[in-house]
């Protein structure tokens, strides 16, 4: 993303964490019966970066790779993406964590069944889990962080390693002016085996905007119900329950909430959705939206990413998206979205508005 003289814009956003290659299968079913893997790219904090700069949001993502080519192929595809990698460092002894996908709906011996996925890591020791505060002292990512209105982070880095637990507390201790931190619970029980999930409540209620789903937040810390995780987290300006993508609730801290029910989507893939959201969400906060268009924006983007095969899907022209973050309650819930694009009342074309780059501007700094 560049700015009006052609060079780099500064970074609004700044993600960080872990992003691991990826590996997909050719045909839906148990690894035994796949024939052969296509590689790609993923991670939590990156497709929230890569779903930002697709917003117009100038994004940056800080982490650590290995010396290898799924570690040059993620910052590769991250840069083509339009997110700033100037801070991301490359471990020479460490290798780019790998995970796999299995896809169901063979039919086979040990299928998941049709539109279930499973994600199988391979990430221990990886890269990234060699992060610390001693990246504070890095001037490319130091730099970054003093700049942009936005941190975002997750529940997965502190699971890590204790140096990642580490530059977390580090990260959210460190409160200034103008900067809103963002934090997702992105719960993962594998990940949290062999290590203290009792840190996680103090880290969510450290953040500004806390993001996270019912169903995750009910294994997590027993309970879905957005008025009990409300109470469960008083400190955060907000609160977003993630209902099972049928409804996303926003509280605030004086009880007052929005509810906003998701779209009609016909899914293709479901990984990568919570991301789109959340980048959704955040665009609309920076822009200075207020809380119903942030929600409709961020279900916008998770119904992208819904009809895409891949973790990144794309948002329609930004006409489309006025409208419908504009439309009634009535038109809302009679917009369907598909591969091939978005049915909805609310647009006045008899066609359906495409899939395609979203050209909407950057936002002031709030």
């Amino acid at each position: 993303m560049a700015d009006q003289d052609g060079g780099a814009a500064a970074a609004r956003a700044v993600c960080l964490g872990e992003s691991m290659a990826v590996l997909l299968p050719d045909r839906p079913g148990p690894f035994e019966a796949v024939g052969a893997f296509r590689p790609s790219v993923g991670g939590a904090e990156s497709n929230v970066a890569a779903a930002l700069a697709g917003l117009g949001v100038p994004t940056a993502w800080i982490s650590r790779v290995g010396a290898d080519g799924f570690g040059r192929r993620l910052t590769g595809e991250l840069a083509a993406a339009g997110v700033d990698v100037s801070a991301v460092a490359v471990d020479p002894h460490r290798p780019t964590g790998v995970y796999l996908k299995e896809t169901g709906g063979s039919g086979l011996p040990h299928d998941l069944g049709p539109g279930r996925s499973r994600l199988h890591y391979y990430r221990a020791g990886s890269a990234a889990s060699a992060l610390g505060p001693a990246l504070l002292a890095d001037p490319a990512a130091a730099a970054l962080l003093a700049a942009a209105p936005l941190l975002h982070l997750t529940g997965i880095t502190p699971a890590l390693s204790d140096g990642c637990l580490a530059l977390v507390r580090a990260l959210l201790a460190e409160r200034r002016p103008g900067r809103l931190l963002s934090f997702d619970l992105n719960w993962r029980p594998a990940l949290w085996r062999h290590r203290d999930a009792s840190v996680l409540p103090e880290l969510l209620d450290a953040a500004d905007v806390l993001l996270l789903g019912a169903d995750e937040a009910g294994d997590a810390f027993g309970t879905g119900d957005p008025a009990a995780i409300r109470k469960r987290f008083p400190a955060p300006a907000t609160v977003v329950v993630k209902d099972s993508g049928h409804l996303v609730t926003a509280l605030d801290r004086r009880g007052g909430s929005v509810t906003e029910p998701a779209l009609r989507v016909e899914v293709v893939e479901p990984t990568g959705a919570g991301d789109a959201f959340a980048a959704g969400y955040l665009a609309g906060t920076l822009r200075g939206l207020d809380v119903r268009s942030r929600l409709r924006l961020g279900h916008l983007a998770a119904a992208g990413a819904l009809t895409a095969a891949t973790d990144h899907g794309a948002l329609p022209d930004a006409r489309t998206v006025a409208a419908l973050l504009a439309a009634d309650a009535r038109d809302w819930a009679a917009t369907t979205v598909t591969a091939t694009g978005i049915h909805s009342p609310a647009l006045t074309a008899t066609a359906p508005a495409p899939a395609g780059p979203n050209t909407l501007e950057p936002s002031e700094r709030p």
